[in-house]
């Protein structure tokens, strides 16, 4: 049986942040051989300033992120919408991910936008604009595992994800369907 590993990069850095929660409820669902690491310390990355990111000198936080992600068989991003776009912290991950240019650490790399946020649609245009950010840093974005839930503070106020029927089960296919990308990737 193949062990795959799935990096889990959550853009709220909220205590008893739903997205953070959600991502919780993935890695108890993940499938037997896969294993979701959920990253921590992406609020100690600086922002990305390429006079910083020098061959084999870049920010201790900044190379371990990098470091994870090459070491995962595909990345699974949990946004919450800030603004109406996705949070800077996620962002500045996006941006130190796709360094060097044309090289970085996700390139080709399976990946997905899930989430959940307050409002109505449930962070749709911030999972909209993560797809395009990290198609552009070079992702292989897979369009099929989408999951936006809405109404975030009410419907996981005295629930936990995994303890919603509906999102567990809509959890377990975006991780079939992300994990069918990396088998796609490795039997090419």
């Amino acid at each position: 049986m193949t062990e795959n590993t799935v990096l889990a990069l959550v853009g709220s850095l909220r205590n008893g942040s739903t997205n953070k929660q959600l991502a919780e409820a993935a890695a108890q669902l993940a499938p037997t051989g896969t294993t979701i690491v959920i990253h921590e310390g992406l609020a100690d990355i600086p922002f990305y300033n390429e006079d910083v990111d020098l061959p084999d000198a870049a920010p201790v936080e900044a190379q371990r992120l990098r470091e994870a992600a090459e070491n995962a068989d595909a990345v699974l991003f949990f946004t919450p919408e800030y603004n109406g776009t996705i949070p800077a912290v996620l962002k500045n991950a996006i941006d130190w991910l796709s360094r060097p240019f044309g090289d970085g650490a996700i390139k080709g790399k399976p990946t997905a936008v899930v989430g959940t946020a307050y409002g109505q649609y449930g962070g749709v245009w911030a999972h909209d604009d993560a797809r395009k950010s990290l198609k552009i840093a070079g992702a292989n974005v897979v369009e099929e595992a989408k999951l936006s839930v809405p109404g975030s503070l009410v419907r996981f106020a005295e629930v936990h994800p995994k303890d919603d029927a509906e999102v567990s089960g809509q959890l377990s296919e975006i991780l079939q369907t992300l994990l069918g990308a990396v088998n796609d990737k490795v039997a090419a």
